[in-house]
């Protein structure tokens, strides 16, 4: 059984990488996931792309034909533009109105899977110690902080240990960041730097060119 310092530990990083992704591209990537599956669900966005296409393709035949030299050619396009157009209107409203539950269902074991785990853990193990402070190290007081809600006191509480993993957790991600915003701009600066020092060779070569002549 794996570490309780660790769990929390992994728990924490996982919350802050679903916060930092965002909900609404966790849902979509779920969703196109999903649709990979050989379900109903997939059949009909297959059908609604296909409608789509020929949706367009009609459009542009539309598009292309006179209505006045072609009235007739141009009439039959059209009826069937709409008829296509009406089923691809009535798949596209019933695949969203399957995606807002999906996306609900998804919101609701994110939660569990993540928050909801994690305030359960916290109540489960309130009372069992993380690991144990030396005696004298703090004062008596810092020791009841650190051990606050439930647990023995000298030693290291559940949520002061979630509290310290998340804080590592977010000085890391922001240090990541910035060491890779740092190296981007560094690149794009040797890269305007360089173009002057070629102009430059360019200039020295035409002059050169015209002591020359």
């Amino acid at each position: 059984m794996p570490s309780l310092l660790l769990v929390v530990f992994i728990l924490q990083l996982v919350i802050h990488l679903v916060n930092t992704v965002g909900a609404g591209a966790i849902s979509n990537l779920l969703w196109i996931l999903y649709n990979k599956l050989p379900t109903s669900t997939s059949a009909n966005v297959e059908a609604q792309t296909t409608l789509r296409r020929e949706v367009v393709r009609l459009k542009r035949e539309m598009n292309a034909t006179s209505s006045q030299d072609e009235f007739a050619k141009w009439a039959k396009i059209r009826r069937q533009h709409d008829k296509v157009l009406a089923e691809y209107d009535q798949k596209t409203q019933a695949l969203q109105s399957f995606k807002s539950s999906f996306d609900s269902a998804v919101g609701v074991l994110r939660w569990l899977g993540t928050n909801g785990l994690r305030m359960f853990i916290q109540f489960w193990f309130a009372k069992q110690p993380m690991f144990w402070l030396p005696r004298g190290w703090v004062p008596g007081y810092v020791e009841w902080i650190l051990a606050f809600p439930r647990a023995p006191t000298g030693s290291i509480s559940i949520q002061v240990w979630g509290i310290a993993c998340a804080s590592v957790v977010q000085i890391a991600s922001m240090a990541v960041t910035a060491a890779w915003r740092l190296g981007t701009q560094q690149k794009v600066g040797g890269k305007e730097k360089g173009e002057p020092m070629k102009m430059g060779a360019v200039g020295g070569s035409m002059r050169g060119e015209k002591k020359e002549l």
